[in-house]
């Protein structure tokens, strides 16, 4: 299991303040392909936020491959960015040109910005494999809750 010794996060409204102590700016940027896991993966960031006391803005894009995009924009205003999207593997190449493209995009607008992007595109092999990681009843893992507390982590070690 992808989950297996993860860090534990412990949020708290301090967590939502910049090094400063002003409010962090926070944006969602997450795709709308697959509208139950990704509503997982926007209520779990969302949730993140929350116990953080933040009110993240969110921002939709098409899909996971417009990602770096949104976020790249999102950064412009931001503290911090969470890419949230799904690629399920089908039986073309489309989904590694998908997954190589959001990925490397992703990675670049955190290097070039110097605002934290947290990872939350999921790449399955299968529909299950995404609702298990969704955040959802049932689900054993919620990579939209990890992947902002690893952005707003990123923020408040002081490191950016």
């Amino acid at each position: 299991m992808s989950g297996a010794g993860s860090p534990t996060t412990a949020i708290t409204p301090a967590d939502g303040l910049a090094p400063d102590g002003r409010p962090l700016r926070l944006a969602i940027v997450a795709a709308q392909w697959h509208d139950a896991v990704m509503n997982g993966l926007i209520d779990g960031a969302t949730r993140l936020a929350a116990e953080a006391g933040l009110s993240p803005d969110l921002i939709r894009v098409p899909g996971s491959f417009e990602l770096p995009l949104g976020a790249q924009r999102a950064a412009a205003d931001h503290d911090a960015v969470v890419a949230l999207g799904v690629v399920i593997r089908g039986g073309t190449p489309h989904f590694d040109y998908v997954c190589d493209g959001a990925t490397a995009g992703l990675m670049r607008v955190m290097l070039d910005t110097g605002v934290p992007v947290g990872f939350g595109l999921l790449t399955c092999d299968d529909e299950k494999q995404a609702l298990d990681r969704a955040g959802l009843p049932g689900s054993v893992e919620d990579k939209g809750y990890e992947a902002a507390a690893a952005a707003l982590a990123m923020v408040r070690s002081g490191q950016v």
